[in-house]
């Protein structure tokens, strides 16, 4: 639970509405600009053959944990606000 507890401290702060409010913004806003920031690198290199199906792989990868994240954030925030978690 500690190693939870640092790696979503949104998550666990979620005692009040308006704290669960925040944390949901924060983990959407992840998302969002982690999803703008993959398309934007993959736009600029995704031209070059070799090196834009590396960076596309890479891209993938680094977009699925952001959004695995950001899900996982959600889940945990709204388990402390109905305090299945403390």
């Amino acid at each position: 639970m500690d190693m939870l507890k640092k790696l979503f401290p949104r998550a666990f702060a979620a005692t009040e509405q308006s704290k669960l409010i925040n944390a949901l913004i924060v983990y959407i806003v992840i998302a969002v600009v982690g999803a703008v920031v993959g398309w934007l690198v993959g736009s600029l290199l995704g031209w070059i053959p070799l090196v834009g199906f590396i960076v596309g792989l890479v891209l993938k990868i680094a977009g699925t944990i952001v959004d695995v994240y950001a899900i996982g954030g959600v889940i945990l925030t709204l388990l402390v606000y109905f305090k299945v978690l403390k």
